[in-house]
């Protein structure tokens, strides 16, 4: 089997909401593109993959896949996902780790589907489902976050993240109110989005602490890691780091030897696809750690983050971000948390879902080949 084509169909994505997830992350509003990525095979087997996402337009990275990425993929067996991939990350800096993250997931796809086997079964399922936290985008009200924590409360959600864009003090007097509002026993963490210095991470971090809050995610810049390791000799409360930069393995390799985390943090797009999530989660369950896999950025990236949760035993939530109108988009029937709080993995081949090819049609901009 043997790589013939690669293409991009760009289609757009509109009526996203005003809404934004933190100070230090772009404002959703209007339109977005979003590519549908396809691998053809010379057996008629295709791999399918999105790029871009409701803040981070396709075309951005798009014209870099083809014109760098295609080359180097066509003619190729598909199945060599690991020497196509070393080919792929040694010109990562002409192009984006989301291009090579895209090109990776539609790998694996066209594998499963080769195959007749959902990819995390290739991978080696660990479980068939996973429990779901709501995440929050960031509200101007307390009343806000209030209300849509006790709505995940009553729909059976386990878990709900505060993202907060505020002075410090709004910031704990936001957690305060939920927790009250949520009561004791029900989980909650919280997210600075990297806004905070040493001294305020360190007064809010307490403050979460007395909350019982079960993590903080990203209080200091990325790259911030002799403060994080001061940050975590002085709290109780496990610290959530490496989500950024959008870097591949080699980035965890610092925050171990520093001890500067507490769970290790990727996702399909941020991190490069499948391949790079699967083999930094093996890492960090050689330190004991978890290795807790963030939003994709767009529906069958969340598709693909499932897989990799389905196949790893130290990813304990799937991030589910809301609102739907600003992070589901694309596919006939989008992944949903049940009843009972979980997420469940698709049984299909390939990544398992079916891709809305009508609404692309719909709404295709133009097409790279």
């Amino acid at each position: 089997m043997k790589i013939t084509d690669v293409t991009l169909t760009f289609f757009t994505w509109e009526g996203l909401p005003q809404i934004s997830y933190g100070l230090m992350i772009p404002a959703l509003g209007g339109t977005s593109l979003l590519a549908l990525l396809t691998i053809v095979t010379d057996d008629g087997v295709t791999g399918n993959s999105f790029l871009g996402s409701a803040v981070r337009s396709a075309d951005i990275d798009g014209h870099l896949l083809i014109r760098i990425l295609k080359p180097l993929l066509v003619g190729q067996d598909p199945l060599d996902r690991e020497r196509i991939g070393q080919k792929l990350w040694a010109n990562v800096r002409a192009t984006s780790v989301r291009v090579v993250g895209a090109v990776d997931v539609a790998l694996w796809d066209l594998a499963g589907k080769a195959a007749n086997m959902p990819i995390h079964q290739i991978l080696g399922s660990y479980r068939h489902s996973i429990p779901a936290y709501a995440s929050s985008p960031a509200y101007n009200s307390e009343s806000e976050y209030c209300e849509e924590a006790l709505r995940c409360m009553s729909q059976g959600v386990q878990a709900y993240k505060i993202h907060a864009r505020h002075p410090w003090t709004k910031d704990i007097s936001i957690c305060r109110s939920v927790r009250k509002a949520v009561g004791d026993e029900f989980c909650l963490m919280f997210d600075a989005t990297w806004s905070y210095d040493y001294p305020t991470a360190l007064r809010v971090g307490r403050a979460l602490e007395e909350l019982n809050f079960y993590w903080f995610e990203d209080p200091l810049s990325e790259w911030d890691i002799y403060n994080y390791v001061k940050l975590r000799q002085q709290l109780r409360i496990p610290l959530m780091a490496t989500e950024l930069p959008s870097i591949g393995l080699e980035q965890y390799g610092p925050w171990i030897i520093a001890q500067a985390t507490d769970y290790l943090r990727g996702d399909v797009a941020f991190k490069g696809g499948i391949t790079t999530v699967i083999k930094g989660a093996h890492l960090a369950e050689a330190f004991h750690m978890n290795y807790e896999i963030h939003h994709g950025g767009n529906s069958l990236n969340n598709v693909a983050n499932l897989h990799a949760a389905m196949a790893i035993k130290n990813c304990e939530y799937f991030e589910v971000l809301l609102p739907d109108s600003a992070n589901k988009f694309g596919l006939v029937e989008d992944l949903e948390i049940d009843s009972a709080g979980l997420v469940h993995a698709p049984m299909k081949a390939g990544l398992g879902v079916e891709i809305d090819f009508d609404l692309i049609k719909r709404n295709t901009q133009f097409v790279l080949q």
